[in-house]
């Protein structure tokens, strides 16, 4: 796991579910094929609504150009983010996009799992609405392992929650890779 994550941010509001995330329409790909992975980042948020995207600077896009990987890194979202379906490709898509953490002031569990067991993305929750705080395209920095997230463009800083029981889920890379590291599973 990597120990600080630095990177644009793309701030999303309430409730972003996972068909916004990834389009049903989208899923035909197979994340198994290098090839098809990839496409999972070029179409990764491309359903969120106008109104969504960008909050509170309004509607900017995820991607800027028609290519696989975004310029943003980190997703600053809402409450209830990944809610909808128990799409495993939603944390497949934002991890193919090149997001390395999402935060936001909950997740639905199954998105939240997800994201964790297939050691695709970072799920960190915060106490503090930062959607409202932060503006898509700031340059933030996130220590994981003190969980503080640091805005370089305004040089405020937040204390996030611990990851806790996850945390050596994420460090050894999901939940396959954590069961073999501790001996869970034979190699």
């Amino acid at each position: 796991m990597q120990t600080t994550i630095t990177g644009k941010a793309y701030v999303l509001g309430d409730n972003v579910d996972t068909d916004q995330i990834i389009p049903a329409q989208y899923l035909t790909y197979n994340p198994a094929v290098a090839e098809e992975y990839k496409m999972f980042g070029k179409y990764a948020l491309s359903s969120v609504p106008p109104a969504q995207a960008g909050l509170p600077k309004g509607h900017v896009p995820f991607h800027t150009r028609d290519e696989f990987v975004s310029d943003y890194q980190i997703i600053i979202g809402g409450k209830n983010f990944g809610c909808g379906s128990s799409r495993e490709h939603a944390p497949i898509a934002l991890d193919a996009a090149g997001i390395k953490c999402v935060i936001a002031e909950f997740y639905a569990r199954i998105f939240f799992r997800n994201s964790v067991n297939g050691g695709y993305i970072i799920p960190f929750e915060t106490p503090d609405r930062l959607c409202e705080q932060i503006c898509t395209g700031d340059e933030l920095k996130v220590d994981v392992a003190t969980g503080v997230l640091s805005n370089l463009t305004t040089k405020e800083t937040w204390k996030l929650k611990p990851l806790g029981e996850v945390a050596p889920i994420i460090d050894a890379g999901g939940i396959f890779a954590y069961a073999k590291k501790v001996g869970m599973l034979k190699v």
